[in-house]
């Protein structure tokens, strides 16, 4: 997809610069009308070969950051966007921001196609079949490869990354998720509110004085919610130093008690 060009404005900032969850949200939509391009079709509205609505759902996410509090209202930044199907129904995305030709982030994106099927509820969510998808299978682009190779270790229970951020103790907390503002309209808790649970979780427990900007967030999606489901964010282990925090989450259904996400977070001190 050719790079669109954007003006900062509210919808687009925070407190801290750049938001991380527009940036998110326009990078998912991104990959939906990249996925539509590549399929040849004017939208993406997908059927799965049982001829049942299929949604390309996100299976992991990798962002970095390069100074988000540097942008401010009015600033001219544009995003680029490239797409490649690695698997039958897998495809990535990486999207490039860039201001003034310096980049300002990278974010990839992997994501499969579920469906419901026949079912109602996101519990009865399953990969889908879509034989009629077109394109040649290619390997995972270079810049996704620690996106990929992330999860496999937290997946893994991977000592190092478990030794690298303490344990810290502190109780979860609980959000029950609003249908106005945290599902989308698949009826899916939306992939970019992940973040901001395990960020409101994070200010519950600091509140500091300045609040850190991100550096680097992972998000690996496992499962989804329903409406009335509520749900908890459990801190494994987390650090804090010179340069900043640093903290991993799990996302747990608090009905069932089931993980549905992992969240890997690294933010920085703000320098004004």
């Amino acid at each position: 997809m050719p790079p669109d060009r954007y003006r900062a404005g509210m919808p687009q900032l925070t407190y801290t610069g750049l938001s991380e969850n527009w940036l998110l949200k326009e990078c998912g939509h991104r990959h939906w009308e990249a996925l539509a391009v590549h399929a040849g079709r004017a939208t993406h509205d997908f059927g799965d070969d049982g001829g049942h609505r299929s949604y390309a759902a996100f299976t992991a996410i990798r962002l970095q950051a390069f100074g988000f509090d540097s942008l401010c209202e009015n600033d001219e930044f544009e995003i680029g966007s490239t797409l490649h199907r690695t698997g039958a129904v897998r495809h990535v995305s990486t999207h490039r921001v860039q201001r003034g030709g310096a980049p300002l982030a990278q974010v990839s994106m992997s994501s499969t196609f579920v469906t419901r099927g026949g079912a109602r509820g996101n519990r009865s969510v399953a990969r889908a079949a879509l034989s009629a998808l077109a394109g040649d299978v290619s390997p995972v682009p270079d810049e996704a490869v620690p996106m990929i190779e992330l999860g496999k270790r937290m997946r893994a229970g991977d000592a190092a990354l478990v030794k690298a951020l303490p344990a810290t103790g502190c109780a979860p907390a609980e959000f029950l998720p609003c249908p106005n503002s945290d599902f989308n309209g698949a009826d899916f808790l939306y992939f970019a509110n992940f973040q901001s649970f395990v960020d409101r979780a994070e200010w519950q427990r600091h509140r500091f004085p300045e609040p850190p900007v991100v550096a680097s967030r992972a998000l690996y999606y496992y499962g989804n919610v329903d409406l009335g489901d509520a749900l908890t964010v459990h801190v494994i282990g987390e650090r804090t130093g010179e340069r900043g925090i640093a903290h991993w989450s799990e996302v747990r259904r608090t009905s069932d008690g089931r993980k549905i996400a992992d969240v890997m977070t690294e933010k920085h001190w703000r320098r004004r």
